[in-house]
């Protein structure tokens, strides 16, 4: 992977982070004039599914190529989070509920360390760690503490809904048969609409609330224009480049790059809703900013991708430092310390040294 195209996936990650941390911004609004927060989920999900419905009909191939992709992405990565976390929301509070469902990018080190079997950088795992105590500082946790053992288990399965989320958009980016993005996006929206419909009943809303006005800060907005926003641009945007920066990052960086999610949301209520920002919240989002800074770090090294003296990069972001040598059978391979299967590099059909399975 060239530099450029890592730098171009963190530039993603940052504006994936942006797009989804404006959606409470512009949904609070909405549920405060009335609407059911359920209600705005699905409403979120089947807008996003109709705006990619000519796109899931030019994929339409990946119904028979990729079918368990697809469902798990739809049900796991779109739905599963959202009902998760508004589940965990109604016997927790919402601080300790948002923090648990960052824990995704540190369940994800775990996934790809002990059940992948794939080494984790230390950069990555400082990173998360780092991240999750600056979130624990944006949330405020210890303020109006009351944990409830369902709503505890309600938000880590949201962390884990979340941690499979960037699993999920990985699939199969290494491969022959890469799935299309888009494709992918469209029917995972689709599969997801059919899950919150049975969740949220949507034949309840109260559609007067979607035709008046709605109070944002000292603002008077149209309530279409904010559920505009809010599918447009916090929905089919944010997934699109989310799941795009992880193809270019690996998943472990791009989850830890997405918990300034949090940090975003909470500054954009700060100067769009009126919500006041405390010392430990400024506090939080430097250290979220710092865990973010330290993940990525691991995306390059002295001497460049692939550069004489630099890293050789490996699937999952996992580096193998060494002088690329001739072999002795005149195949390219990496000298230094051996991936964990032994498996020396092989060379690409250009010369180059390809990425290796580690």
């Amino acid at each position: 992977m060239q530099a450029s195209g890592k730098n171009a996936g963190l530039g993603l990650a940052l504006v994936s982070a942006c797009a989804f941390g404006g959606s409470g911004v512009a949904a609070k609004p909405l549920i405060e004039a009335g609407l059911d927060p359920l209600h705005m989920v699905w409403l979120r999900v089947a807008g996003a599914a109709l705006v990619l419905s000519p796109l899931a009909w030019r994929h339409r191939d990946l119904v028979r190529r990729k079918p368990l992709l697809l469902a798990g992405f739809g049900l796991v990565a779109v739905a599963g989070v959202q009902a998760f976390y508004f589940a965990s929301l109604s016997r927790i509070p919402v601080g300790v509920a948002l923090l648990l469902e960052y824990l995704g990018p540190a369940l994800l080190l775990g996934y790809i360390r002990f059940v992948q079997r794939k080494p984790v950088t230390r950069a990555a795992a400082a990173g998360a760690a780092v991240a999750v105590v600056g979130l624990a500082c944006v949330v405020e946790i210890w303020a109006g503490l009351s944990l409830d053992p369902l709503g505890v288990l309600l938000g880590l399965a949201a962390a884990c809904c979340q941690a499979c989320y960037f699993v999920f958009a990985d699939q199969g980016a290494d491969g022959d048969d890469v799935p299309d993005p888009l494709g992918v996006i469209a029917y995972g929206m689709i599969v997801g609409t059919l899950v919150m419909t049975v969740i949220a009943r949507p034949w309840e809303i109260d559609w007067q609330v979607l035709g008046g006005q709605a109070a944002m800060g000292g603002l008077s907005v149209p309530a279409g224009v904010l559920l505009a926003w809010v599918v447009l641009i916090a929905t089919v945007f944010a997934y699109l480049t989310g799941v795009v920066s992880v193809r270019r990052l690996s998943p472990q960086v791009a989850g830890v790059v997405a918990c300034l999610e949090a940090v975003i949301a909470t500054v954009l209520a700060w100067v769009l809703l009126g919500e006041h920002l405390s010392t430990w919240q400024i506090v939080g989002g430097g250290l979220v900013l710092g865990g973010a800074f330290i993940a990525q770090s691991s995306r390059s090294g002295a001497g460049g991708p692939g550069g004489p003296g630099g890293p050789v990069e490996l699937v999952g972001s996992v580096e193998l430092v060494g002088v690329v040598e001739p072999g002795g059978s005149g195949e390219l391979r990496a000298s230094g310390e051996p991936s964990e299967s032994g498996e020396s590099a092989e060379p690409g059909e250009s010369g180059e040294l390809d990425r290796v399975s580690a």
